[in-house]
């Protein structure tokens, strides 16, 4: 896999390139947010791992840039740790976030994640989770009983809008304002109450033990991810 890595501090672009490179990626760098431009339309990278405060231009006008001509899976990886930052990047495109200083083995983990979505077949209608089915196309959700035999889950239609913004974007953080703006509308941009109370039903009819939940995650100041692979 191609990986473009920005970052104007030498030392992190040097660590990152030196673990990513040992594992078999390769690594392509830059140190400003025009440089990032121009390398990634050169090398096409298939996920770039990204600081916001780079010279020339912010990380966020390279994520905006990126956006205007590919889908690539974008990991933000900077020192601001507000969560104000943090939503602006996710919204801007970004596709996840680790906070410096980081722990190397988190920030791989986090690549390979990406990396599986990269290059991923394209979306499937079936989503499995656990003992339970999504079926995008029929919009129906089921799950199985200790012998295998399917029930159907009975959502409400705010409960299964939802459900499938979350599954259609798996493994990435969705925000809060992402959710609210797509589900409820502009108007309810701020009204995380919402999302509370229909998160905690679903997870009562989805997750094996809703209190503890494995699949329906949430980035706390953030917004919330779908986690198929969970054990």
């Amino acid at each position: 896999m191609r990986i473009l890595v920005v970052d104007d501090d030498a030392q992190i672009l040097k660590a990152l390139r030196i673990n990513l490179a040992a594992r078999g990626y390769e690594v392509s760098m830059a140190r400003s947010g025009p440089e990032a431009l121009e390398v990634a339309a050169k090398v096409k990278p298939e996920l770039v791992v990204l600081d916001l405060g780079l010279p020339g231009f912010s990380g966020i006008q390279v994520i905006e840039g990126l956006r205007g001509w590919t889908d690539v899976p974008i990991l933000v990886v900077s020192g601001r740790s507000d969560s104000s930052d943090k939503v602006n990047a996710l919204d801007a495109g970004a596709d996840d976030y680790v906070t410096k200083p980081f722990a190397i083995d988190e920030l791989l983990a986090r690549v390979r994640a990406l990396g599986r979505r990269a290059l991923a077949e394209p979306e499937e209608p079936i989503s499995r989770f656990g003992n339970v089915t999504v079926d995008l196309a029929a919009r129906t959700v089921s799950r199985a009983d200790a012998e295998g035999r399917p029930t159907i889950v009975k959502l409400t239609p705010t409960e299964w809008h939802i459900l499938e913004v979350l599954v259609r974007n798996p493994r990435r953080l969705v925000t809060k304002h992402h959710l609210l703006t797509t589900v409820w509308g502009p108007a309810y941009e701020n009204e995380d109450g919402y999302l509370r109370l229909y998160l905690t039903q679903l997870r009562k009819k989805l997750e094996p033990e809703p209190s503890r939940p494995r699949y329906l995650l949430t980035e706390p100041g953030m917004g919330y991810r779908f986690s198929p692979d969970a054990e």
